[in-house]
């Protein structure tokens, strides 16, 4: 099967910019959709092959989060089931015969840090959401964890370590994950740097590829076999970030 999970920055604005017929060639089974900012009736999918989920904030035009199928899932549910983090359209769980399926738009400290406590309790719990379903059968999430772990995983790590997406908590937070036994997949197959998923739109930040890696595939160790492949897929554009993708053997 594969996989795929872009921030679209706004489904509707993407979907002007080739969005179906991206995915169309990419032909993945299972589309994870993040910062969707739209609810289901206000968006037309030219993909009549897969279900749909979604998963919007209550406030309108804002986050969300969708997947998109051509498997049949068992179950999908919302949220991590905790009123402090809901309401913001940030967690979809799927539930397949074989493993879990998260998509997570993971919250932005913002500037100043000014959000930085709540997205550490935010790591914090999402942690402690895919460790217990990982205790039923083996769990994939994916998104925009806002976090670039690694000095390798930005362009400009020095001038950006006090930043939202580079402090040494975020990095901490994903770095448990690691810790918990998850494996980051694109990591599996390339070792090196200058791979990004996101670039700010200001002073030609894609085309000179200044830019950070956002974006995710992590597997619960014992999918390690399964794992095929894992991508940037830095040509596909329509939004700031691009996607990326994963391959699993296997049903």
């Amino acid at each position: 099967m594969r996989y795929l999970s872009w921030n679209v920055n706004g489904i509707r604005a993407c979907l002007g910019k080739g969005f179906a017929a991206a995915m169309r060639a990419v032909d993945a089974d299972v589309i994870c959709l993040q910062e969707t900012r739209a609810l289901p009736e206000q968006v037309d999918i030219d993909l009549p092959d897969h279900h749909q989920f979604w998963h919007p904030a209550e406030r309108r035009g804002y986050s969300g989060v969708a997947v998109l199928t051509r498997r049949e899932p068992l179950d999908a549910f919302t949220g991590m089931g905790l009123p402090e983090f809901e309401g913001e359209g940030r967690v979809l769980t799927l539930e397949f015969p074989d493993h879990w399926l998260v998509t997570v738009y993971t919250p932005n400290a913002q500037r100043e840090l000014a959000r930085l406590p709540f997205r550490m309790a935010w790591d914090e719990a999402f942690l402690a959401h895919v460790r217990e379903l990982e205790r039923v059968k083996p769990v994939v999430f994916c998104g925009d964890l806002n976090v670039a772990p690694t000095p390798l995983d930005l362009a400009n790590p020095k001038s950006n370590e006090k930043n939202a997406g580079y402090t040494p908590q975020e990095r901490a937070g994903f770095a448990a994950y690691l810790e918990a036994g998850f494996l980051d997949t694109f990591r599996l197959f390339e070792s090196g740097g200058g791979h990004y998923s996101w670039w700010t739109w200001r002073n030609d930040a894609r085309a000179r590829n200044i830019g950070w890696r956002l974006d995710f595939f992590l597997v619960s160790a014992s999918l390690r076999a399964r794992v095929a492949a894992a991508a940037i897929r830095a040509d596909i554009h329509g939004s700031d970030h691009c996607p990326v993708t994963l391959d699993l053997t296997g049903p």
